[in-house]
């Protein structure tokens, strides 16, 4: 069974987040981290949340795009 390419909309369903565009959008826009912040790090996870996010980024597999994108939005442009 082939298994699909994780999105952030299924990152955000493992996370137990609301997973459509505009709550995605209003989480990030909630949520910004500094620069100085790791994801990972970020207070606003849970301890369960923050493991997945951390095991995902360690295995490097699929998931690791879309958790880089996750941090990628987080962390605002300066």
């Amino acid at each position: 069974m082939e298994l699909d390419t994780p999105t952030l909309a299924t990152l955000f369903e493992q996370l137990g987040l609301e997973s459509d565009e505009a709550s995605i959008d209003s989480f990030i826009g909630q949520h910004p981290l500094s620069n100085d912040v790791k994801l990972i790090d970020a207070e606003f996870w849970t301890q369960q949340q923050a493991i997945f996010l951390k095991e995902k980024l360690r295995q490097d597999d699929d998931w690791a795009p879309v958790v880089d994108e996750l941090n990628q939005r987080l962390h605002p442009k300066e």
